[in-house]
C-alpha cells in the first residue's frame, strides 16, 4: 500500500491570494517557476517534500494544514457522498471530479457541507451533531492513525518494560511519582453515575469500583495521556482548526483514548501479536489485558509507514441500528459511511447471542467481498435493576487480504458469501425478501394482477 500524493492547488490558492502575492512572485520566494506553480494550483502537479519545506520557511505555514484543507475531506470522502442514490444517474467518474475539485474547490466544499447537513445533521439535536461531524471528518483525515501518539505511547511502554498483566500497577506508580496523582477506587454509591474523575485538589484519579480491570487500565492510561502526551494532542488540535469549542474538546479525547490504547497495546508488539495469532481477538484480548471494544478500535489504527497491518473498519450500533461509532482506517469500506445497513448482515443477529463471536463472509453490489466479526459489548457502570444497555461491535476486512485471519479457517473466501446491501434505500438487490423499503434511485412498478417475493418492484427489477 503506497501513501497517495498530496495535491493542494486550492490551500496554496488561498494562501497565495492571502499574501496579496501574484503566482510570478510567490513562485520566485518558492525558487520554482510561475508555470510549475500554475499546474500546484490547478491540481496537475502534487506537491513535493522539497516544496513543503519551502512553504513552511517562507510563509511560517504547518504543512499538514494543506491536507486538512482539502474541499470535502478531499477525493475519497466526496465519492462517498457521490455513492449516494440520488446521484446515480449523473455518474461523475474519478476524471469529473479530479476536474471539479481543480476548477472550483469552494464549491465542492459548499456540496460537502450540504449533503453532511441534509443527511447526517438532520436530527432531533443538530447542535450535538454539527460537533460531532467535524471531530469524524479529522479522524478520517489521519485515517485514524497518529504516529505522533503511537511513538510517544511506545516509548512510556518500553520504559515501563513490564508485561500487559503489571501495567495497571506501572502506570499507577508512574502516575504518582511523576505527577503527585494518586489513584483512588471509590464504591459505586460515593460517585454515582461516575466512572472516572480527577480531583485536582486531592490530587486523585478517582475510579468507580464498577470498571473492571481492563477499564481501570485504560482509564489509568488516558490520565497519563494528558499528562505526558499533552504535546502531541494540543499540535493536533490546533492543526485541525475547529470552529466550536465542543468539536476540540471531543477530539481532544479521542485523542487521548488513542494514546491510552497505544500504551496498552504499543504498536510494535501489538503488530506482531496479530500477524502471529492470525488476528486472533480474543488472544489480543488476553495477551494485552484489553476489552473487546479496545482490542476492535486499535485494529482499525495500524497504518505505520512500513509497518502496516491489514486494513479494518469498525462499526458500533444499538439494536435500533443506530451509529455510536464508526471508524474506516485505511479500509475505505463502504459499510462505514453508508446511511442505511442490511439486516442480513450478522451485526444485527449479534443481539440474539451476547458475547458470542459471529463470523460472516458478506458480497455488496459493487461486487467487493468483506469478512466481517461481530459480538455485542456491554458499556462500563451497569448496576443491577439500572437500564440494561448493549451495543454490537462490528469488524471487517476484505476477503482478499482475510486468508491468514484465524476467523477465516474454514470459510471458503472465494464463494458462499451472502448478499447484503447498504440499506433497503441504496440497494437495488431484486427479489429480497428482507426488503422493507424501496431504492430512492428506482422508479417503482405496480402490477395489481401479481406479488412477488418483494413488497416492492421496480424499473431494472
Amino acid at each position: 500500500m503506497t501513501d497517495r500524493k498530496l495535491y493542494a492547488g486550492h490551500a496554496i490558492r488561498r494562501l497565495r491570494r492571502g499574501h496579496g502575492l501574484t503566482q510570478a512572485a510567490m513562485a520566485e520566494l518558492l525558487g520554482i517557476s510561475a508555470s510549475y506553480l500554475n499546474l500546484i494550483e490547478r491540481n496537475q502537479r502534487p506537491l513535493s517534500a522539497t516544496l513543503l519545506l519551502a512553504l513552511a520557511e517562507r510563509f511560517d505555514f504547518d504543512p499538514r494544514r494543506f491536507a486538512a484543507e482539502e474541499p470535502g475531506g478531499g477525493a475519497d470522502a466526496l465519492r462517498k457522498r457521490l455513492a449516494d442514490p440520488m446521484f446515480g444517474d449523473l455518474e461523475i467518474d474519478r476524471d469529473e471530479l479530479a476536474e471539479w475539485l481543480a476548477a472550483a474547490p469552494g464549491g465542492a466544499e459548499a456540496f460537502a457541507r450540504a449533503y453532511d447537513r441534509m443527511g447526517q445533521g438532520a436530527s432531533d439535536a443538530p447542535e450535538a451533531e454539527d460537533a460531532v461531524l467535524p471531530v469524524r471528518r479529522e479522524i478520517e483525515r489521519w485515517r485514524n492513525h497518529f504516529a505522533d501518539l503511537d511513538a510517544a505511547a511506545e516509548a512510556v511502554a518500553d520504559e515501563l518494560r513490564l508485561a500487559a498483566g503489571d501495567l495497571y500497577g506501572a502506570i499507577s506508580e508512574r502516575l504518582r511519582v511523576r505527577h503527585s496523582i494518586a489513584i483512588r477506587i471509590l464504591p459505586a454509591d460515593v460517585i454515582p453515575g461516575t466512572l472516572r474523575r480527577l480531583d485536582l485538589h486531592a490530587r486523585q484519579l478517582q475510579m468507580s469500583e464498577l470498571l473492571d480491570p481492563a477499564s481501570r487500565t485504560f482509564s489509568a492510561a488516558y490520565q497519563l495521556a494528558q499528562n505526558e502526551a499533552r504535546a502531541e494532542i494540543d499540535a493536533l488540535a490546533r492543526a485541525a482548526e475547529f470552529r466550536d469549542r465542543a468539536s476540540e474538546r471531543m477530539y481532544r479525547r479521542h485523542l487521548a483514548s488513542y494514546f491510552a490504547a497505544a500504551l496498552m497495546m504499543p504498536y510494535g508488539r501489538f503488530l506482531r501479536a496479530c500477524e502471529t495469532t492470525g488476528y486472533d481477538i480474543e488472544l489480543l484480548q488476553r495477551r494485552f489485558g484489553a476489552g473487546f471494544e479496545q482490542v476492535a478500535h486499535r485494529l482499525t489504527t495500524l497504518s505505520r509507514v512500513g509497518a502496516r497491518g491489514l486494513p479494518f473498519f469498525m462499526i458500533r450500533i444499538d439494536r435500533a441500528g443506530q451509529l455510536s461509532k464508526r471508524y474506516s482506517g485505511a479500509s475505505n469500506a463502504p459499510l462505514v459511511e453508508a446511511r442505511g445497513r442490511c439486516p442480513l448482515w450478522r451485526l444485527h443477529h449479534a443481539f440474539d447471542r451476547p458475547g458470542k463471536l459471529m463470523v460472516q463472509l458478506v458480497a455488496l453490489e459493487d461486487e467487493s467481498r468483506w469478512l466481517t466479526l461481530s459480538r455485542t459489548v456491554a458499556p462500563q457502570g451497569q448496576r443491577y435493576g439500572g437500564v440494561g444497555a448493549e451495543f454490537a461491535v462490528g469488524l471487517g476486512v476484505e476477503a482478499g487480504l482475510a486468508a491468514s485471519l484465524a476467523a477465516a479457517r474454514g470459510i471458503d473466501l472465494e464463494s458462499g458469501a451472502m448478499p447484503i446491501g447498504l440499506g433497503c434505500a441504496a440497494c437495488v438487490r431484486p427479489d429480497c425478501p428482507q426488503r422493507s423499503a424501496p431504492p430512492l434511485s428506482r422508479a417503482l412498478t405496480i402490477n395489481e394482477r401479481e406479488r412477488g417475493v418483494s413488497p416492492f418492484s421496480f424499473v431494472g427489477d
